[in-house]
């Protein structure tokens, strides 16, 4: 397993936004933090987040939701801009990202924007639990694909957009949630597709 991580880190080539991530965020990070660290923290504030939209807490859940999407982009970014990318950190950072959304749709999708939308994504997110592990038994570890991560920002968006509308009473909201999470759907067909062709 040592020898993907070294592969990895030897071939890791930043894009602009972990440039800008090296500029704004990573002076503030003690070298002490890890980004195996912030995957972890992201699965312990699902919980929190769950509980907050169970008691229709919309505003602090959303700020623990922002929190949590943020750490998903830290981390990697972290990975990369310091060369720290490890096998556990690519199988446990997708899981982190699916039960993330996993508990906003379940909360909050499926009652506020449109179930069979929100059943879907809810069924795609388990598959590609799924396949994760089933791929970490057979040593076939893979950093997600680009549509995987388009898929996760526009999740991110859909979900936030919902809460703003649920705290703030703003109906155009959950339009613009909804059309942002039936994108979010395409981009995980297509990551799909992309990785069995």
């Amino acid at each position: 397993m040592e020898r993907f991580s070294e592969h990895w880190n030897k071939s890791i080539i930043l894009s602009p936004f972990d440039r800008l991530f090296q500029v704004i965020v990573e002076p503030f990070i003690p070298k002490s933090v890890r980004p195996n660290h912030l995957t972890a923290l992201r699965i312990a504030t699902i919980p929190f987040v769950a509980y907050f939209l169970h008691a229709e807490r919309f505003g602090i859940a959303g700020i623990i939701f922002l929190f949590a999407a943020l750490t998903d982009w830290w981390d990697g970014a972290l990975a990369r801009s310091r060369r720290q990318i490890t096998v556990w950190g690519i199988a446990h950072d997708p899981l982190a990202d699916k039960l993330l959304i996993g508990a906003a749709l379940f909360f909050i999708v499926l009652e506020h924007v449109n179930a069979v939308l929100g059943i879907a994504l809810l069924i795609i997110e388990g598959i590609l639990i799924v396949v994760g592990v089933y791929g970490r038994m057979k040593n076939l570890i893979e950093p997600a694909n680009t549509w995987g991560k388009i898929k996760m920002v526009a999740e991110v968006i859909g979900v936030l957009l919902l809460l703003l509308a649920l705290w703030l009473k703003i109906d155009l909201f959950i339009d613009f949630s909804t059309g942002t999470l039936a994108f979010a759907l395409v981009a995980a067909l297509v990551s799909i597709y992309s990785r069995i062709k």
